[in-house]
C-alpha cells in the first residue's frame, strides 16, 4: 500500500519505518527542512535503539523516503496518517490541536481518490469528528474515511512495541476503512496481534485511559514508598507482594522520583481537561497529576536532606537526566525539577547522561555536564541516581569514593542494595526502604 506519514517526529518516524519494513511504500513528511535533509542523509534526529539501522535498510530498499512536499504524496496515497505533535496548550493544559487541524486542511486540498485518513497523534475525544468536518468543509468532494488509530509505543522499546503489540486499536465509522486498515496491519494480523475495531470516540479514549491508568499505578506505588519509609517497610517487597496478584500485575510498580516523558504528563492533564469540559471530573487522575508534580520537587529536598540539610556551595553529581533509559528525551524528566531544587538551594550540579546531555542543556540552565559518571563524581559532596541506565548498575564504589569529597549516594531508582553500598563506606538513601 502507499502510505503517507505526516510528521517525522518520534511517533511518525517509528511508525513510518515499521510500515515500510512490513513492505508498504511509505513517505514521511515534515515541514522541518533540516530534519528531512538529515533523514535523507541517514542522520536520525532522535535516539531510539535500532531505529537508525532500520531507517537505513528501508531507504536502501526504496520503500521509505522523506519529503516536505505534501501535495505530491497525498494525492497518490491509500492511507494518510496524521502523526503531528499535540503538546499541552499554554495557559489551560488542553491538548493543542493546531497542528492536527492544519494537517487536515492541507490533506483535504489534495485528495483525489478514496483515501483513509488516520489520526495517529494522541488526541482528545471528538478530534476525529473535527478532522472529518475540516476535510469536508475544505473539500466537499473528498471521498474520505477518517479513522482513529492511537499509538502505544514505549520510548526505548518502540520498534519492538510496534512489531509485537499487545493490541491494535482502530476506531472507525465508515466500514470501507475496515478492510484498508486490516491490510495496513496485515503482517501483525497474521501473527495474531489482536485488532480491536471500535468507534472513533472510543478509540480516542482508550489511549488516554490507558496512559492515565499506568500513571496512576506509578503514583500509587510512589505513595506506598513514602509510607514504607515512615513505618519501616520495604516498598520493593510490597510491590512484589501485590504484583504477584494477577488482578494487579507487577508492571509499573517501581517506586521512583515520579513519571515524566512525552506522554504521561501531557495525556493525564488533557484527560482531566476533557473530563472537566464534559462535566464528568476524573478525581483520581486529577490527584495523580498533582501528586506527581509535587513529587519531583520533593525528590530535590530528599537529596538536600541526605547531603546534610544544606547544599549551598556544594557540588552534587546527578547521573541520568532523561526521563527514562534508552532515550534522549528530556520532556518532563524528573531530573529537571530535582536539579532546579538543588540549584535553588545553592548547589553546583554536574550531570551525566549517556544520550540526553545535548537536550538537557536546552531545558536546564547553568548545568555543567561531564563525560562519564566518574568525572561527574569528582569532588562531589553527593551522588544522585535519577535515571536507571544500565551503565549505572555496576558502578565501581571504590573508585567513586576515592573521587568524591563526601561518600553520599542517593539512589532514586533503588538500583542498589543498602548493605552493598554501606559496605563501601557510603551513606545511602533510597526510595521506600527502611533507613
Amino acid at each position: 500500500m502507499k502510505i503517507t506519514m505526516i510528521g517525522a517526529g518520534y511517533v511518525g518516524l517509528v511508525s513510518g519505518v515499521c510500515f515500510a519494513d512490513f513492505g508498504h511504500d511509505v513517505i514521511c513528511l515534515d515541514k522541518d527542512e533540516r530534519k528531512i535533509e538529515a533523514l535523507r542523509t541517514g542522520r536520525v534526529p532522535i535516539f531510539e535503539p535500532g531505529l537508525e539501522q532500520l531507517v537505513a535498510a528501508n531507504v536502501a530498499s526504496g520503500r521509505l523516503s522523506f519529503s516536505t512536499d505534501l501535495s505530491a504524496s497525498v494525492s497518490e496515497s491509500d492511507v494518510i496518517f496524521i502523526a503531528v505533535g499535540t503538546p499541552s496548550r499554554r495557559g489551560d493544559g488542553h491538548a493543542d490541536l493546531s497542528y492536527v487541524r492544519d494537517a487536515a486542511r492541507e490533506i483535504a486540498a489534495h485528495l483525489k481518490n478514496f483515501t483513509v485518513v488516520v489520526t495517529k497523534s494522541t488526541v482528545p475525544v471528538g478530534t476525529g469528528d473535527e478532522v472529518e468536518r475540516i476535510i469536508r468543509e475544505t473539500n466537499p468532494d473528498a471521498d474520505v474515511a477518517v479513522v482513529s488509530n492511537p499509538e502505544f509505543l514505549r520510548e526505548g522499546a518502540a520498534i519492538d512495541d510496534f512489531k509485537r503489540p499487545d493490541r491494535i486499536v482502530i476506531g472507525l465509522h465508515d466500514e470501507r476503512a475496515r478492510a484498508v486498515m486490516t491490510e495496513v496491519y496485515r503482517p501483525l494480523y497474521l501473527n495474531q496481534a489482536p485488532l480491536l475495531f471500535t468507534t472513533r470516540r472510543t478509540s480516542e479514549l482508550v489511549k488516554y485511559a490507558g496512559n492515565a491508568f499506568l500513571a496512576m499505578k506509578i503514583t500509587f506505588i510512589n505513595e506506598m514508598a513514602d509510607l514504607c519509609e515512615k513505618v519501616g517497610a520495604n516498598v520493593q517487597e510490597v510491590a512484589r507482594g501485590i504484583g504477584l496478584d494477577g488482578r494487579i500485575g507487577s508492571k509499573f510498580l517501581h517506586a521512583g522520583p515520579g513519571y515524566g516523558g512525552s506522554c504521561f504528563p501531557k495525556d493525564t492533564l488533557a484527560l482531566v481537561k476533557t473530563a472537566q469540559d464534559h462535566d464528568s471530573p476524573v478525581r483520581l487522575i486529577e490527584t495523580t497529576v498533582s501528586i506527581n508534580d509535587n513529587r519531583k520537587r520533593a525528590m530535590g529536598r530528599k537529596v538536600i536532606h541526605a547531603a546534610g540539610g544544606d547544599v549551598r556551595g556544594k557540588r552534587i553529581a546527578v547521573l541520568g537526566l532523561t526521563f527514562k533509559p534508552n532515550t534522549d528525551d528530556m520532556r518532563d524528566s524528573p531530573a529537571i525539577a530535582i536539579i532546579q531544587a538543588l540549584q535553588d538551594g545553592g548547589a553546583r550540579v554536574i550531570g551525566y547522561d549517556p544520550e540526553g546531555m545535548e537536550n538537557a542543556h536546552k531545558v536546564i540552565d547553568n548545568l555543567t555536564t561531564a563525560k562519564g559518571p566518574y568525572e561527574a563524581a569528582e569532588g562531589a559532596d553527593a551522588l544522585v541516581l535519577v535515571t536507571e541506565w544500565n551503565q549505572f548498575r555496576a558502578l565501581d564504589f571504590a573508585r567513586l569514593k576515592a573521587a568524591m569529597s563526601s561518600p553520599v549516594l542517593v539512589d532514586l531508582r533503588n538500583i542498589y542494595k543498602r548493605d552493598e553500598v554501606e559496605r563501601h563506606g557510603f551513606a545511602y538513601t533510597s526510595i521506600g526502604q527502611p533507613g
